[in-house]
């Protein structure tokens, strides 16, 4: 692994697993072709490239801003491509960020991606960083008949007795977001990934989430397969876990904490919170903790 290139494991649970993700610093001189290569490599199912723009964000953008903060473009890649967002991927480069920055204060920052500029900030919490993100208004609405029909048929299972609240929800593209009854019945699934590779193709999906029913204190476990992208499972899937936030806000349930990736032999946990900004929406944020690999110490501060 190269100085430029840091290995973190992002959204741990109990500080340990998590989903590993390689975050670059980038020269900018690097092809499309180069970055998918990345995450091969690296043995990862994402990769995430750093720009940090010193100029501020102000001068970038007409959103509010605080005075100061560093601009950071990300740009997020699996093998198959580029990605418009990545979750986990965000909390990763943030604890990139934080780490390099040295600071015991709370780490702030403007990201950019290819469609948006948003807030994200990350602390240190112990040996580890805990990070989180605004990810943006949650496009929320029932799933046809044609999109239940040809995704829940695939992931089989307790899946196809998923009842009738089937969301397709996005922050950036649309998945699928699919109740089972139990955690017994998550992890029970085996999902034909052709067949969902092809459904998701057809309609134009990421992929489909799949969770339990939450506790009281909003507790849950939660599979995100999304084989359309050359992720069979995601270890990790932060985005999901916003959309689900926006579907369980509607039940009076304003935390979450998700539980991803026994499945694959890496536990993770995401948290999402929700709260009224306007009579018409709601305001997300989520994140989890990570820790870097490698990191040179507050090397290049940003």
């Amino acid at each position: 692994m190269s100085d430029t290139t840091l290995l973190v494991h992002a959204c741990l649970r109990d500080g340990r697993g998590g989903s590993p993700t390689a975050v670059v610093l980038d020269d900018e001189r690097l092809s499309d072709e180069d970055r998918r290569r990345v995450p091969a490599e690296h043995g990862t199912s994402h990769a995430v490239f750093l720009h940090v723009d010193r100029t501020r964000a102000r001068e970038r953008s007409s959103e509010p801003s605080v005075d100061g903060q560093p601009v950071v473009g990300l740009r997020f890649f699996t093998r198959e491509g580029e990605l418009p967002a990545c979750g986990h991927g965000t909390v990763a480069a943030l604890a990139v960020l934080a780490s390099r920055a040295g600071a015991a204060a709370p780490y702030r920052a403007r990201l950019r991606t290819s469609t948006r500029m948003f807030d994200g900030w990350a602390v240190r919490d112990g040996a580890r960083m805990s990070a989180g993100f605004d990810p943006g208004p949650v496009g929320l609405r029932p799933a046809t008949a044609a999109e239940r029909g040809s995704v829940l048929a695939p992931l089989g299972g307790a899946a196809q007795d998923a009842g009738p609240v089937v969301w397709v929800a996005g922050v950036g593209r649309d998945r699928l977001l699919v109740p089972v009854p139990d955690r017994a019945a998550l992890a029970a699934m085996d999902p034909d990934l052709e067949g969902l590779r092809e459904a998701c193709d057809r309609l134009g999906l990421l992929g489909a989430y799949v969770y339990s029913p939450p506790s009281a204190t909003g507790r849950l476990a939660a599979r995100m397969f999304a084989p359309s992208i050359g992720v069979p499972e995601d270890i990790a899937n932060a985005n999901s876990t916003a959309c689900l936030a926006a579907v369980l806000a509607r039940q009076g349930i304003a935390h979450v904490a998700v539980d991803m990736g026994d499945a694959v032999g890496s536990p993770a946990t995401v948290t999402a919170a929700s709260r009224p900004f306007s009579p018409s929406g709601l305001r997300i944020s989520v994140g989890g903790t990570a820790t870097a690999v490698g990191l040179p110490p507050h090397a290049a501060r940003s």
